[in-house]
C-alpha cells in the first residue's frame, strides 16, 4: 500500500491537519481538502502551508456539513479518482457527520485511515487496525503553525541568549522578590512615565524610599540608569523599555532557552507580533513569549502590574485576552501561563484556574524553571 494522498477535514483545529503532512516520513504528494462554506478560509490558510513545503492541494468541496448522506456520496466520488490504497482518510478534523460519513465510506471500501492523537501527537491507524501508528515528527514552526490560524508574524525579538551582566541584575531581583517587591511597582511607573523623554522627575519623599534607592542602584551598576539629584535618567528607549518591566520577560526568556534541549521545545520565540483580521480589519497582538513543544503552542504573558483586589478588571481582562489568544492562535490543545512579579489577587487566582491558565508568581520566581517543566508535562 503507497499512499500518495491524504484526505483532511477542515474545521477550526488546524494542527492534526498539517502535522501528519509535514512529517518526512509519512508526507503526501497532494492533500484534498474537504470543505464546507464556513471553512474555506481556514483551507486557504492550510494551503499556504502545504504549497511552501511542496505538498499539491485541491478542494472537495460540501455544501452542507451535517449531510451525512451527501457527505458520503460525496467522499465515494471523491475515491473513484484514486487507485486502491493511494488515499488515506485523515479522520481527526471536521465536524462529527463529516467523520463519520467519510469513515464509514473509507472502512467500506477498505481503504485506509489515521487519526492524530491530540494530546500524544501521534498517528493511530484505524484501518488497518493492526498497522503500527508513530509518533510524528515536530516539524512545524512558529510562523506556519500561527498562520494555519490565521496569523502572520510580523516581527519579533532576538533571539540571542540573556547577556551575563542582565542574568545577574534578573538573578539578584528574582532572588530577594519579596525585598524588591513595592520598589519594583514604584520604579515601573517612573519607567513608564520617561516614554519618550528617557527622563522623570522624583520627589523628595521618594529619594528617601531605600527599597527604591536600592533597586535604583542596582539597575545603575549594569548601566540602564542613573540618578542625577532627582532626575531619573534612561540611555536609550531599550534601557528604559527593560526597567519597564522588559527584564522579566528577558529573565522567562532565558528560563526557556535553558529547558529546550532537554523538553524537545522545538521552537521558540520572544516579543512575537502577530497580525490577524478580525472582521475584515486587522489586529496585531505581541506574545511575550511563546513556544511549540509536541506542535502544540504555548503562551506566556509576563506582567509587571499590581493585580490588587481593588483592580480587579484589570486581572480579569489580562486573562481573558490570553485565553482568547491561546484559543484563537492555538486552538483545543494550546496553554497558556501568567507570570508576575506580584501577588496575585484571590480573584485572580480563581479566574485563572476556572480558565486553565497556569500562574508563576512573586514568590514562585526562584522557581520558575520546575514550574515550566511541570507545565509543559
Amino acid at each position: 500500500m503507497t499512499i500518495k494522498t491524504h484526505l483532511i477535514l477542515v474545521s477550526a483545529q488546524a494542527v492534526p491537519n498539517i502535522t501528519p503532512v509535514l512529517d518526512e516520513r509519512f508526507k503526501p504528494r497532494e492533500v484534498v481538502l474537504l470543505v464546507s462554506p464556513d471553512m474555506v478560509l481556514r483551507a486557504e490558510w492550510l494551503e499556504h502551508i502545504y504549497n511552501k513545503r511542496g505538498v499539491k492541494s485541491r478542494r472537495w468541496l460540501i455544501n452542507n456539513a451535517y449531510d451525512i448522506e451527501l457527505i458520503r456520496d460525496t467522499v465515494l466520488e471523491l475515491l473513484t479518482e484514486y487507485e486502491d490504497g493511494s488515499l488515506a482518510l485523515n479522520a481527526t478534523g471536521g465536524t462529527k457527520p463529516m467523520s463519520i460519513a467519510a469513515y464509514e465510506v473509507f472502512r467500506d471500501l477498505k481503504q485506509p485511515i489515521f487519526y492524530v492523537h491530540p494530546e500524544e501527537d501521534r498517528v493511530i491507524w484505524l484501518y488497518p487496525s493492526k498497522q503500527a501508528g508513530h509518533d510524528l515528527a515536530d516539524r512545524i514552526k512558529l510562523p506556519e503553525f500561527l498562520q494555519a490560524y490565521g496569523a502572520k508574524v510580523t516581527g519579533q525579538g532576538d533571539s540571542l541568549g540573556v547577556q551575563a551582566v542582565y542574568r545577574e541584575l534578573t538573578e539578584e531581583i528574582i532572588t530577594r522578590i519579596a525585598y524588591y517587591s513595592k520598589a519594583l511597582g514604584s520604579l515601573n511607573y517612573w519607567a513608564q512615565k520617561a516614554t519618550g523623554s528617557l527622563t522623570v522627575d522624583l520627589d523628595a519623599q521618594q529619594t528617601k524610599d531605600r527599597f527604591l534607592a536600592d533597586l535604583i542602584d542596582l539597575f545603575s551598576e549594569s548601566k540602564l540608569l542613573r540618578l542625577e539629584k532627582n532626575r531619573l535618567i534612561f540611555a536609550t528607549e531599550q534601557d528604559r523599555f527593560y526597567v519597564n518591566g522588559g527584564w522579566l520577560e528577558q529573565h522567562v526568556y532565558g528560563q526557556c532557552l535553558n529547558i529546550k534541549k532537554q523538553t524537545g521545545i522545538q521552537d521558540i520565540g520572544r516579543s512575537v507580533q502577530v497580525d490577524r483580521q478580525h472582521q475584515g480589519k486587522p489586529v496585531r497582538n505581541e506574545l511575550d513569549i511563546t513556544f511549540l513543544k509536541d506542535n502544540r503552542l504555548y503562551i506566556i504573558e509576563c506582567k509587571t502590574k499590581n493585580f490588587k483586589d481593588k483592580d480587579q478588571g484589570a486581572g480579569a481582562d489580562t486573562l481573558y485576552k490570553l485565553d482568547t489568544l491561546k484559543d484563537l492562535l492555538g486552538g483545543l490543545q494550546a496553554k497558556s501561563m501568567l507570570i508576575s512579579f506580584t501577588q496575585p489577587s484571590e480573584f485572580v487566582v480563581q479566574r485563572a484556574g476556572d480558565l486553565k491558565i497556569a500562574l508563576c508568581c512573586y514568590k514562585e520566581l526562584p522557581y520558575l524553571t520546575d514550574k515550566l517543566l511541570a507545565w509543559i508535562k
